[in-house]
């Protein structure tokens, strides 16, 4: 049996249902589970290795909407009840490499040494960062631009590696399913100890953003990096909890000084076709963002 984590979120929802629709012995794992699922509450620790108990492969979809310190314990915590359960192999979200050195990348680093000194089987999922992300950023800055035909981001001449979210739940869903089908048939379980980049083909700095909003707007927009400082300030506006505000420097920082740099990606040889266009699905995100707008 296999168990999502977070399926109230999107990426373990998108992974949830692609398993279900495969036909995979799979159970939804949330604080607030649908019909037939269990409750899982990583600020609960007592009670997740009755949560796990008759699974075989964990999907742990990241905890990481917190500080750094509670998403430690709440993943120390998971690992912890998975090997009391008897789980037989974990499969973790990460975060891709070309986030190394964003405030982002410390609890991931942290649950990914704490799999490995783990007695159980383990695969990590290191994800880029969602395109649909970066068609956030450029919504944001859709009023600006449709009134002065300007879009402001801090990421100077820098850039992203961007990756669909549905791109990332086909290749997690794939190697939970493997896992369990050779778990199921006592054979050798592929991919364990493997650690995936998952990066995106697709590359976007600011003035890709302008582009994208330009074609939904359709009116001309230029690129004008912003000062690193005024994101504290939008953030803030948006109503973001200070360790969101902190990430989010972190990560503009990054890709200004061009950190934001993708390796080779393993994520093409663990799809069933080429990877989705990263492009569209900004726009789309942008459009959905200008309509909500007004």
């Amino acid at each position: 049996m296999i168990l999502v984590t977070g399926v109230s979120g999107a990426l373990g929802s998108l992974v949830h249902r692609r398993l279900a629709e495969d036909g995979a012995p799979v159970l939804a794992g949330s604080r607030t589970p649908p019909d037939g699922g269990r409750t899982v509450d990583f600020d609960d620790p007592a009670a997740l290795a009755e949560a796990f108990a008759g699974v075989d492969v964990l999907l742990l979809v990241s905890a990481g909407y917190a500080d750094d310190d509670v998403v430690i314990a709440r993943h120390g915590a998971a690992i912890e009840a998975a090997v009391r359960a008897g789980v037989r192999h974990v499969v973790y979200t990460s975060i891709a490499g070309s986030g190394e050195r964003m405030t982002l990348a410390v609890p991931h680093r942290w649950t990914e040494r704490a799999l490995a000194a783990a007695p159980l089987g383990w695969t990590v999922l290191r994800n880029g960062l969602y395109a649909e992300f970066a068609g956030t950023l450029a919504g944001l800055g859709a009023e600006l631009a449709a009134a002065e035909g300007v879009f402001r981001l801090p990421w100077g001449p820098g850039t992203l590696p961007v990756v669909s979210r549905e791109d990332l739940a086909d290749a997690a869903a794939r190697v939970a399913r493997e896992v369990q089908g050779a778990i199921d048939a006592g054979r050798p379980v592929p991919h364990a100890g493997r650690t995936y980049e998952l990066e995106g083909e697709a590359v976007v700095g600011g003035a890709d953003l302008a582009g994208v909003l330009a074609e939904v707007l359709g009116r001309p927009v230029r690129y004008e990096p912003s000062p690193l400082r005024e994101t504290w300030a939008v953030w803030e506006a948006l109503g973001a909890d200070p360790y969101q505000r902190g990430h989010a420097v972190s990560l503009h920082s990054n890709i200004a000084a061009g950190f934001a740099v993708a390796a080779a990606s393993d994520l093409p040889g663990l799809l069933p076709g080429r990877p989705r266009a990263a492009r569209a699905l900004i726009a789309s995100t942008v459009r959905a963002a200008v309509a909500a707008g007004g």
